[in-house]
């Protein structure tokens, strides 16, 4: 009888185990987990994934997202080792750590141990529940074994990195290891790694910042702990504790702020924001900008920007100097306000003219007093230089000449070339004119470094862009040829005093009334600009492009790379050769009033091909034929030209390939004509 009431009780007590277990299981079935989504500060990163910019969560707190991958194993071992050594095994909850709470608690009258788990510190942080209520440790019980139901180990770890408090509004290791040691928790030493493990414990009174001693303290006891159980070496604890305590807040990183605030406007709630940009040169022009600044004053600003012309990429963009300095207007983003240009427009009417067969950079030009009606510009010291080549004009930047290739070119043709270059140009009245090529209009430092890349790329278009997405080719705004030969005088021009005279192609510009200094120039693969002034456009009292911007855009490619890439080598159909060895009418430029004021026949006609025929190749040739016009003539098929001192009127010319294609005459009294023609291989004309 005895052996029978022994397996009774023994029966019921094992039904009502399995009865509570299975009780159990539904009571962790049924628990309504918090929120697992967190919510992480928007990123802004660089081409390689290094942060440039963090913002905080809606409540002001630093919390940047991260993952296991993210964060040195030794913190991680170290944190399990600490806080929940059997964290791998248990199922939320550890019973023997529980035991032995208990035992301590009845041995010494207290609480001396706690035996929280790290799945339940997660779960408290999700629910910013209590930490010693019954209640409280009741509802963490049951979440933490409802979430290792639901999610594995890494997850479970993954959200405590992520939620755990170090100290003011810092959440989450990697805002912590930003915060305490200014870098990413990928690599941490053995003291770092300890640190991060105690401060969430008591995240205030432990603040390295506010309580050093403390923090100090909770520190080597995690190491002594560690070193004890064979966690770290003793030898390594040692030289652990010798490392220094932070004692102040690291400032999270906020390079380039200007262009963070657009691209996050931009797309708002995104996590993470890739760029273009590089980290490290970010911050060396960064800290150009401050430097170039010390001592001008507290009212000028700066911008600079650098781009790889080969590909659009945006290398580095500064806004201005401070971000945060009122009185320097920092907050404006002077990349992207609209100013005047200067001289900085004349690199492009050059190579217009260039393109156009109007000139040639050995061509004769006269630098004398001129009117246009009643336009009468100056140089800018105003003095004459007399008969100068168009390469010495712009080296020069002299004024007369490129209002005369202006006039020549007609001023809404530059303007068509800026906006075809990409480059958004604001012109007072709305229609251009004469006055535009020496800055008589509003364009922005991004659009004019946007122009430069054109001309460095050899006059095709290179859409400039900030964020790693697909820009397709640009068209042709002017001919490699032309390009080049622009490129190749602007590498010419003396550097500013102290700068190495390493072939850097450049222009400088001054606006009127010294608002304005500019510098921009490219070499083989970079472009880069530099605007000096202030936002408000006051004056700036002997400013000059030169002197100002010049030295800057020098330093600039300095900090890019150790030497210059090397500009490109002339196209196969550049001409190349001096003055007098150039077509009659290209060796003294004869701008629209002297062509006027020359008696004689009427101009040259293009009487076959039409302007706007197309026609079939025939062989690889076409036939040109002229009228009226004085003899020799010039031709040139898209700026190159195709026959020199010509006194036929009929001729035949090869053609490369199919397309479009510009025909050029010039006579000798310096008259022209132009026909646009489309050439194919069966089409008719």
């Amino acid at each position: 009888m005895r052996a029978e009431r022994v397996l009774f009780a023994l029966a019921v007590a094992l039904f009502c185990i399995g009865a509570a277990r299975d009780g159990i299981d539904a009571w962790i079935d049924r628990t309504d987990l918090p929120s697992l989504a967190i919510e992480t500060g928007t990123e802004v990163r660089d081409r390689h994934g290094d942060l440039l910019r963090a913002y905080v969560v809606g409540d002001g707190r630093w919390r940047l997202a991260t993952g296991l991958d993210a964060v040195d194993p030794t913190y991680v071992s170290m944190l399990i080792a600490y806080e929940d050594k059997r964290f791998r095994r248990h199922a939320g909850a550890d019973p023997w750590a529980i035991l032995r709470a208990g035992a301590d608690a009845v041995l010494h009258g207290g609480v001396r141990s706690g035996a929280s788990t790290l799945t339940m510190q997660v779960a408290r942080l999700l629910e910013d529940g209590p930490t010693g209520a019954w209640g409280g440790k009741l509802r963490q019980l049951r979440v933490a074994l409802a979430l290792e139901r639901r999610l594995g180990k890494d997850a479970i770890l993954t959200l405590y990195l992520n939620r755990a408090p170090f100290g003011g509004n810092i959440e989450g290791v990697r805002a912590a290891a930003l915060t305490w040691f200014g870098k990413e928790p990928r690599r941490l030493t053995p003291a770092q790694a300890a640190l991060l493990v105690a401060l969430p414990q008591s995240p205030e009174t432990r603040r390295p910042d506010r309580h050093p001693a403390m923090a100090r303290s909770a520190r080597d006891r995690v190491l002594d702990r560690l070193a004890g159980a064979g966690g770290l070496s003793p030898d390594a604890a040692i030289a652990a504790k010798r490392e220094p305590i932070p004692t102040e807040r690291r400032a999270f990183p906020a390079l380039s702020p200007h262009l963070a605030d657009r691209l996050t406007g931009d797309a708002p709630g995104a996590p993470v924001i890739a760029t273009t940009l590089e980290r490290p040169l970010q911050g060396a022009l960064e800290s150009l900008a401050r430097q170039a600044l010390r001592g001008r004053g507290d009212r000028l600003s700066i911008a600079i920007m650098v781009a790889d012309h080969t590909t659009g990429d945006i290398l580095a963009q500064v806004g201005s100097a401070d971000y945060d300095n009122d009185p320097r207007q920092g907050f404006v983003d002077m990349t992207r306000a609209l100013r005047s240009p200067g001289s900085t427009l004349k690199p492009l009417v050059y190579g217009l003219a260039f393109d156009r067969g109007l000139a040639h950079p050995e061509t004769l030009i006269d630098d004398v007093p001129t009117a246009f009606g009643p336009y009468a510009p100056q140089n800018f010291d105003g003095q004459f230089r007399g008969t100068v080549r168009l390469r010495e004009a712009l080296q020069m930047s002299l004024n007369i000449p490129v209002v005369k290739l202006t006039e020549a070119l007609g001023p809404a043709r530059l303007t068509d070339a800026l906006r075809r270059a990409g480059t958004d140009v604001v012109v007072p009245g709305g229609r251009p004119g004469l006055a535009v090529a020496l800055g008589g209009a509003g364009v922005t430092l991004e659009g004019m470094v946007q122009l430069y890349a054109t001309l460095a790329n050899g006059g095709r278009r290179v859409d400039l862009r900030a964020t790693p997405d697909t820009v397709a080719p640009g068209a042709a705004v002017i001919s490699p040829e032309a390009a080049w030969h622009v490129g190749d005088i602007l590498s010419g021009l003396a550097p500013p005093p102290g700068a190495p005279r390493n072939g850097l192609a450049y222009k400088t510009g001054t606006s009127y009334g010294h608002r304005d200094a500019w510098a921009i120039g490219w070499d083989g693969r970079h472009v880069a600009g530099v605007w000096m002034g202030r936002p408000d456009g006051t004056p700036v009292p002997g400013a000059f492009g030169g002197d100002l911007a010049a030295p800057v855009l020098f330093q600039t490619f300095a900090r890019i790379a150790p030497t210059l890439t090397p500009l490109a080598p002339p196209p196969p159909a550049t001409l190349m050769t001096g003055t007098a060895d150039l077509p009659a009418p290209l060796r003294r430029f004869r701008g629209p009033a002297e062509i006027r004021s020359q008696a004689g026949s009427p101009p040259p006609v293009i009487a076959f091909p039409p302007d706007g025929a197309r026609m079939r190749i025939d062989k690889g040739q076409l036939t040109i034929k002229l009228r009226d016009g004085r003899a020799p003539f010039t031709i040139l098929a898209d700026g190159v030209p195709v026959a020199v001192q010509s006194t036929e009127r009929e001729t035949r010319i090869d053609v490369a390939a199919p397309g479009y294609i510009t025909l050029s005459v010039i006579d000798a009294a310096g008259k022209s004509a132009r026909s646009q023609v489309r050439l194919d291989d069966t089409g008719g004309g």
